[in-house]
């Protein structure tokens, strides 16, 4: 009982910018996905508590995650928390590569999972994975990215495309709302390998246990299934979760927003291909100059979040809450920004991957 009390008090002591909902004393719709929560990864987990602010957004986020990720599907789990791990590489997300590079450990061996935090993708010895994770690392800058690999169900391809989409989300909402680091960041070489040894060996139960799909479906209404998700029609309970997440992301948007900060944003998001802004973060003042001065803090914290959290200064978050005070509001604005981003990426490999299929069938293809 005293180590739980203590885990618990260490997980929400990582949470910035927002005070978490205890899971002692959560209630109603937050108090439902910290039990499904608990339940599959032992512990409410920092990504859940940052969420709980929003009782909706934490619905969507758990959704977003379980369904194409953590559910007992047609594709591996190894090969989808290789996508994740590679997702926090392209996304500069410490927090995720140390937790997902370490289910690696037990899934994978060490070799390869030590390869994907380097950022060294085509040193991976197992060739699915270098396959997958090659292909993740680079499907923010479709369509020149690698295409999805050819052997991929339909299902497999709604898995796997969720897994990614799912963690461009999550990756930015980590660089927001979480410490920078899972693991000590001055640990090297084989005491880093051993504190990762060991994270394996923490998450093994909860790695391999079977997990049926689409219980996490009951926590948010039934929504339309946006144009957008077309590729998560291999999978209804992943095509479920994001309509069911699209609904609630678009709604806190409207909610805290104007239709001119989101029309900036979701202009920006339209032409960008993933390409690295660099240290600089004029792109996004030259981006804010036509907006009122009312509306730049919220232009300023949704853009950075869309494009480059890793970036996310506690300046920007300070001034977004001068004009917004609500812990609910930063994590829906968050939240909205995230999702427009990654949704922009599952789509665009949809539609490189209808493009693929076409040239294939051409007459004269190889």
């Amino acid at each position: 009982m005293i180590v739980g009390r203590v885990a618990a008090s260490v997980v929400q002591r990582q949470v910035r910018h927002v005070t978490p909902v205890p899971a002692r004393s959560a209630s109603g719709l937050v108090e439902r996905v910290y039990e499904q929560v608990a339940e599959e990864m032992r512990l409410v987990i920092p990504p859940a508590l940052m969420h709980s602010p929003s009782p909706q957004v934490l619905a969507a986020y758990w959704m977003l995650m379980r369904e194409p990720l953590l559910v007992s599907g047609t594709l591996d789990r190894g090969s989808k928390e290789a996508a994740a791990a590679a997702v926090a590489v392209a996304t500069i997300c410490p927090y995720c590569v140390d937790m997902h590079s370490g289910s690696m450990y037990d899934l994978a061996g060490e070799h390869d999972a030590d390869k994907i935090s380097a950022d060294r993708f085509g040193e991976l010895r197992d060739p699915r994975l270098r396959e997958i994770s090659q292909w993740a690392r680079g499907a923010q800058e479709a369509p020149g990215g690698l295409p999805l690999p050819a052997w991929l169900t339909a299902q497999q391809q709604a898995e796997l495309i969720g897994t990614v989409t799912a963690m461009h989300y999550l990756t930015r909402m980590v660089n927001v709302f979480l410490a920078s680091f899972l693991l000590p960041p001055g640990l090297t070489g084989r005491a880093r390998q051993r504190m990762k040894q060991g994270l394996g060996r923490l998450l093994r139960e909860t790695l391999r246990a079977h997990r049926e799909p689409g219980r996490s479906l009951e926590l948010l209404p039934d929504a339309p299934a946006p144009a957008d998700a077309a590729w998560a029609a291999g999978s209804p309970y992943i095509a479920g979760a994001m309509a069911r997440a699209a609904a609630v992301f678009d709604a806190a948007g409207e909610r805290w927003l104007t239709p001119t900060v989101r029309a900036v944003v979701s202009g920006h998001l339209d032409g960008w291909r993933g390409a690295d802004t660099g240290i600089s973060t004029a792109w996004c003042e030259e981006l804010l100059a036509g907006l009122g001065p009312a509306d730049r803090p919220a232009g300023r914290f949704a853009l950075l979040t869309a494009v480059s959290s890793h970036q996310m200064g506690d300046e920007t978050v300070a001034e977004f809450r001068r004009h917004v005070p609500s812990d609910e509001a930063l994590v829906e604005v968050a939240g909205w920004a995230a999702f427009e981003a990654a949704r922009r990426l599952g789509a665009r490999q949809q539609a490189a991957a209808h493009q693929a299929h076409q040239e294939t069938c051409r007459p004269g293809a190889a």
